[in-house]
């Protein structure tokens, strides 16, 4: 089959991706006659290979001249699903997130499940440098963001509404490319291009379990074309998916990913971790806001406590617990008897519910014999749901957005009007008025009852009330619709002159649902008329509980409209060729609508305890002009200029040159380098949102020994000369975490880049290619919060905040009422401010060598390194911080960090056309615990608490996968595959905060364990 024209990117040029159509061209699915490329290939170095297809003239991904020469001038990987069947890979999002140049603040669908801001969607992070800068594109042209926000302040296009069974292959320009694209593509860009044409029916099926019974996962697909373009002048088809993934709790899991308690976690010194389970018998604070419903009787004035804690019901206890002697005169709190709960194994969930269906058609037709119009559209419904920990009722609520967050655990002046303790009264009402004091609910022996909740109200007592409502999780859930619409025509007006003309269109309709989370002031009207009975949670009615934890649905919406436009042509002729020009020009409409979850525009209580505030609204025009030239100047070199302006409606514009150099000294060698600037537009997430509260776990590198002095305990490991380490301290301070506010600002300007890459291609022998490539990017004025580091040190030390933060403490520990409390939130906007850079080197290895006439094995390896990631924080009140190689960048990776290597290697055996074995082996860095953005210095250990099981590093991870595909006949073919076969859980990672005791970027799919997988593909 002939492809005349390829789909391709219908954005302005650049020489980095001159040459990159022609990459394993023919897909799986497209033609049953088609063969795709046993690895990832890259034909500017294997032309011949039976996927790369002819070699006319042809739109290369990532220019808007037409070529035939097909030896490209950037690094590009090229991913099409028979490399995702090989890899035993379900989804195209799945191989997206293995890319080995996807590191860092990738955003995972497991992750999901951890209160990531933009639950239910995935992204990946090229080079590490967060969501925002990597470009996703569905056929060369723009997607709609996802509704909301990374971290409620980057937005992003999200993998799940990708389309799967139609797309042919995914091309990943690794390299800075606003010169052709815009803002956005400052690490890269991901190209999702769509079957061209498909003939024929196929139907596929697979069906996933591991070997534990569990994380089950189906998919079933229907596809059906009619027509061919070059024999009939048309191709219609029409296809359909449906994937579920089923969720897996941390309680399926082994030891000790699957509980709180962490006596068995060891170092090599033998310090072991502590028990870390609510009330467990070795803990050191009886008296925490996450566990059990505890009441403390108060006097009629509530200043003065006349007793200890006391548990008021036993829902959700695991054990019961009676305190000893010394643990009772420890603390003038502390209950008599209490209960243990495991919080992680009650409620840690690993992966979210997933469920995705969808429908494509397109009619492919060539109006005449030199011009092609298509027309694509697509829909597809993804949805995530996952329960989460039950609601803890006295507690600090997120910033709002009029108001000081309430509180109903102190009264401290930083705190919204009214907030305190919270209190149940001695006496309800029926008109009785909410009041966190339990002094003012307008309640008292002549008009109301002696409160039946209130143990001590017999004597005429207050009565103090903290711990969770375990009688009901929360719950979340996210549904996703996107609808997509593609028109194209293009052609050749003469033998010399050619045009490319598409439009897109594209809306996101997101629908939020929470369950189980408390309404402020329903809780303290629920409290003051004694309508929610706290003593048996069980006996509740829906309505009671409905009133209390009352259902929230929230729709937010995203909208993306480009129109572009390219001609082209062919001038004279140079040494080495034809000097090649090309002009286009664009318009795009971008909106976000993502109202806020949590406001409270009603005063402060008419809200709910731990829901952002975080909403944003915006919209713009971009109005756009590039041009391309490429000359090969002599035989053996070829150069391309290529430069993009953008004009936004919003005030912004930028211009975005690049240059690039491909020089072949022997047939043997390639050498290509490129250079370029490029810049990324504040989202509407960073301009327009509302404050928006993310939380960081505490380490022990953000304290000091002088601060912890006071809960006995110091920043040291434990060890037999220092038995009071960091692993002691109490509860209060080792499991707490602060909330990190984020403002936005109008103000922001665009960041910057700098981008090179020089690399090389190098095949000695036929069917054997080395490529190495080097890439350095630098972006200015890059868009963050000031790093928390000046606000902790002077917080804990005892110091001024500094200007530009504002800092909120927490409520006393009842343990240590005389101690400084632990700081609850930081508070502070975005700013330009930071320059980031990072360097590294990207490595593939090709190879195929026939054993005997019948039987062939290939192998291709892939591999990225980064050598130095790092921000200079100057401007913003920090220092230089490092993050290759440790936990850093800690807040933006959730703990995640930066590990330096990540790459796979993928052999396979063909004998004949009827079985095929693959085997992959997949390797991710390990890397140092420590985070300079958390205080430390570079590879210091600063964030081990001293009884990490590896020390100071997390081990390197390395699964082994096996596929086998074979072809029952012509039409019928049967896959198994085992993931991880070894069965080998993730290294333990003790200070992460993103999955627990486990990094959930490095660990990706491994957690679920031995995964076995039988699919079939039948076509008709």
């Amino acid at each position: 089959m002939n492809i005349k024209y390829l789909s391709a990117l219908r954005s302005g040029a650049t020489p980095l991706a001159i040459g990159m159509a022609l990459l394993s061209t023919a897909a799986f699915a497209q033609d049953a006659a088609t063969t795709a490329a046993p690895q990832s290939v890259d034909c500017s170095t294997t032309p011949d290979d039976p996927s790369c297809g002819d070699t006319q003239a042809i739109v290369v991904t990532g220019s808007i001249l037409r070529r035939t020469d097909t030896e490209t001038v950037s690094p590009v990987t090229t991913v099409t699903q028979e490399n995702l069947d090989q890899r035993g890979i379900s989804t195209v999002q799945e191989g997206l997130q293995s890319l080995a140049a996807n590191n860092g603040p990738a955003l995972t669908n497991s992750f999901t499940a951890n209160g990531a801001f933009a639950a239910g969607a995935s992204a990946i992070s090229l080079r590490g440098l967060s969501t925002n800068s990597t470009l996703v594109l569905f056929d060369g042209m723009r997607a709609a963001y996802y509704p909301l926000a990374d971290d409620g302040s980057r937005n992003f296009v999200d993998l799940n509404t990708i389309p799967d069974d139609i797309v042919d292959r995914v091309q990943i320009l690794r390299d800075g490319a606003s010169a052709a694209y815009g803002a956005d593509a400052i690490a890269g860009v991901v190209n999702i291009i769509t079957k061209r044409e498909f003939k024929g029916v196929r139907a596929r099926g697979e069906a996933g379990l591991s070997d534990r019974g569990d994380a089950s996962q189906y998919r079933l697909s229907l596809t059906a074309g009619v027509g061919d373009i070059d024999e009939n002048g048309y191709n219609a088809y029409v296809s359909g998916f449906y994937y579920k993934s089923n969720k897996l709790m941390n309680r399926d899991r082994p030891y000790p990913f699957n509980t709180d308690d962490l006596r068995g976690v060891c170092s090599p010194d033998g310090e072991c971790g502590s028990d870390d389970r609510i009330n467990s018998p070795t803990a050191t604070s009886f008296t925490g806001a996450g566990g059990p419903l505890v009441v403390r009787p108060y006097d009629p004035t509530n200043t003065t406590a006349l007793g200890r804690f006391q548990l008021l019901n036993n829902v959700g206890c695991d054990s019961a617990y009676t305190l000893t002697a010394a643990q009772l005169a420890a603390s003038a709190a502390a209950p008599l008897q209490t209960c243990t709960v495991d919080l992680t194994r009650k409620y840690g969930v690993i992966q979210p519910e997933i469920e995705r269906w969808g429908v494509s058609a397109r009619v492919t037709a060539a109006l005449s014999d030199s011009i092609e119009g298509y027309a694509e559209f697509n829909f597809l419904q993804s949805k995530s749901a996952y329960t989460g920990l039950p609601e803890a009722i006295s507690r600090n609520a997120n910033a709002g957005i009029l108001f000081p967050g309430f509180s109903t655990s102190n009264n401290a002046a930083s705190r919204a009007p009214g907030s305190f303790a919270l209190t149940l009264p001695v006496y309800v009402c029926a008109n009785g008025v909410g009041d966190a004091s339990g002094l003012n609910t307008g309640c008292n022996a002549t008009n109301g009852t002696l409160n039946p909740n209130n143990p001590f109200a017999g004597a005429g007592q207050l009565a103090r009330i903290q711990g969770r409502l375990f009688d009901q999780p929360t719950y979340n859930e996210t549904r996703n619709r996107a609808y997509r619409g593609a028109i194209g025509i293009k052609g050749d007006l003469t033998d010399n002159i050619n045009f490319d003309f598409g439009a897109t269109a594209m809306h996101d309709d997101l629908r939020r649902t929470q369950k189980g989370y408390v309404y402020i002031a329903n809780l303290l009207t629920a409290i003051a008329r004694g309508t929610y009975n706290f003593v048996d949670p069980t006996q509740n009615t829906q309505e009671q509980n409905d009133f209390l934890r009352p259902t929230q649905i929230l729709n937010a919406t995203s909208d993306q409209v480009q129109f572009q436009g390219t001609l082209g042509a062919d001038l004279f002729e140079l040494p080495g060729g034809k000097l090649q020009v090309a002009v286009g020009a664009g318009a795009r409409y971008e909106a976000v609508d993502a109202p806020s979850g949590n406001p409270d525009y009603f005063g402060p209580t008419q809200r709910y305890f731990t829901l952002n505030a975080f909403g944003t609204k915006g919209s713009r025009w971009v109005y756009s002009g590039f041009a391309e030239i490429n000359a090969p100047v002599l035989d053996k070199v070829e150069i391309n200029l290529a430069g993009r302006y953008d004009k936004y409606s919003s005030g912004q514009n930028a211009f975005s040159p690049k240059a690039g150099i491909k020089f072949k000294p022997i047939d043997e060698l390639l050498i290509r380098g490129t250079w370029s600037k490029g810049f990324r537009i504040p989202s509407f997430g960073e301009a327009n949102a509302l404050p928006t509260t993310g939380f960081v776990t505490n380490g022990a590198g953000i304290f000091n020994d002088a601060y912890l002095a006071q809960y006995g305990c110091n920043t040291g490991a434990t060890t037999d000369d220092n038995p009071n380490g960091y692993s002691t301290c109490p509860t209060y301070i080792r499991s707490g975490s602060y909330g990190q506010t984020t403002l936005a600002s109008p103000n922001l300007k665009p960041e910057r880049s700098r981008s090179f890459t020089a690399g090389f291609v190098f095949e000695p022998v036929r069917n054997f290619t080395l490529s190495v490539d080097y890439y350095n990017i630098k972006k200015t004025g890059v868009i963050t919060q000031p790093s928390n580091s000046p606000a902790l040190e002077a917080y804990y030390t005892g110091q001024p905040i500094p200007a530009g933060y504002t800092v909120i403490a927490d409520a006393v520990s009842p343990d240590f009422p005389n101690a400084t409390p632990r700081l609850a939130f930081i508070q502070s906007q975005l700013i330009n401010a930071n320059t980031q850079t990072v360097s590294g080197l990207d490595f593939q290895i090709d190879g195929r060598i026939n054993l005997t006439d019948n039987i062939r094995f290939t192998s291709h390896l892939e591999a990225s390194y980064i050598i130095k990631l790092e921000s200079d924080l100057t401007n913003s009140g920090g220092g230089l911080e490092r993050y290759d190689g440790t936990l850093g960048n800690f807040n933006l990776t959730a703990g995640s960090g930066t590990p330096k290597w990540h790459g796979y290697w993928l052999n396979g055996l063909q004998f004949d056309d009827n079985l095929e074995i693959n085997t992959t082996v997949n390797y991710f860095g390990g890397y140092n615990l420590s985070a300079m953005d958390q205080g430390d210095l570079y590879k210091d250990c600063g964030q081990n608490p001293g009884y990490s099981p590896s020390g100071c590093d997390v081990p390197r991870y390395i699964t082994f996968d096996l596929q086998t595909r074979f072809k029952v006949n012509d039409r019928f073919t049967l896959s198994l595959t085992a993931l991880n076969l070894f069965d080998k859980m993730p290294p333990v990672d003790v200070v992460t905060y993103g999955a627990h005791l486990y990094n959930p970027i490095q660990g990706g799919q491994g957690i679920l364990g031995r995964y076995f997988k039988v699919g079939f593909q039948a076509d008709f």
